[in-house]
């Protein structure tokens, strides 16, 4: 299990009644609701700051990584990713939170590195997927899982989230940008183990339970509205655990044990097929 930045650091008792007085106060301004589950969540980093902060680390990403020449499975990523990212838009419509819409610049890209296993979804919609994660999602159904999973951490703000609570804890409750102006290096370092962007990064910080299935849960809700059937995701889950060696791969280090997951999914298949839409031809 990985240390969480929200344990490392001791605070003596003047600032821990500070931080503590901070998240009350925190709690009752900063509240966001996820959307389908309609959890409360605490939001304090106004998303221009997340999002700004995101373009770039994405834009260094790509800087240093080698994309995929498959043409073919490059124009796959981009096809369903965007599939997915308008069935997010009709859902967040739907859900009552239609300005959300223009704050997502989708964005998907295929990184050849056949030993990563992973794929990801910055605040904005900034994607990675991984060739490594290719072997086990197989075709378009099972790489909709995936991306409609990273997909629902997005629009379920959980990085707004994940970066609130870390800058409460780590740097004092202080606000992003004041963050990065006055611990530029701290702060990156924070958002980069908190995502787990890059090849080079060696772990992501796990999602809560919680988060995780709540992005289980409205991830297969998007993936039914895009036209992919949910019950896909029991399939890739499988592979996932069996294909994954004596050493589990990033993507499932990061998340519940796929035995767990798989029971789960299928207690949230129901209400996803209620949203199923069966594929229009040369969608």
């Amino acid at each position: 299990m990985q240390p969480s930045v929200y344990t490392r650091i001791e605070i003596p008792g003047r600032r821990a009644a500070l931080l503590l007085l901070v998240l009350f106060l925190s709690l009752v301004w900063g509240c966001a609701t996820v959307p389908l589950t309609e959890r409360k969540a605490l939001r304090l980093v106004p998303h221009s700051e997340i999002v700004g902060l995101s373009f770039q680390e994405y834009r260094k990403v790509l800087k240093k990584a080698k994309l995929s020449q498959d043409q073919e499975k490059v124009r796959m990523v981009r096809r369903v990713g965007m599939r997915i990212a308008r069935a997010a838009e009709e859902f967040l419509v739907e859900e009552g939170l239609g300005h959300q819409v223009a704050l997502y610049q989708w964005e998907f890209n295929l990184i050849e590195d056949d030993k990563t296993v992973n794929a990801w979804c910055m605040p904005g919609g900034k994607v990675a997927v991984y060739t490594g994660i290719l072997k086990f999602t197989r075709d378009e159904e099972g790489l909709a899982v995936v991306l409609a999973h990273e997909i629902a951490h997005a629009i379920a703000g959980h990085g707004n989230e994940r970066m609130s609570q870390a800058l409460l804890v780590n740097l004092g409750g202080v606000a992003l940008s004041t963050a990065l102006r006055t611990k530029p290096k701290e702060t990156r370092k924070l958002y980069t183990a908190l995502f787990g962007v890059g090849a080079t990064v060696a772990f992501m910080l796990p999602y809560s339970r919680l988060q995780e299935a709540e992005a289980d849960r409205i991830g297969l809700v998007l993936m039914a509205r895009a036209g992919y059937d949910p019950r896909a995701a029991i399939g890739f889950w499988k592979r996932m655990s069996k294909g994954s060696g004596p050493r589990p791969p990033q993507f499932l280090s990061t998340h519940p044990a796929p035995s767990e997951r798989i029971a789960q999914i299928k207690r949230y298949i129901p209400e996803a097929l209620s949203h199923y839409r069966r594929p229009r031809v040369n969608q």
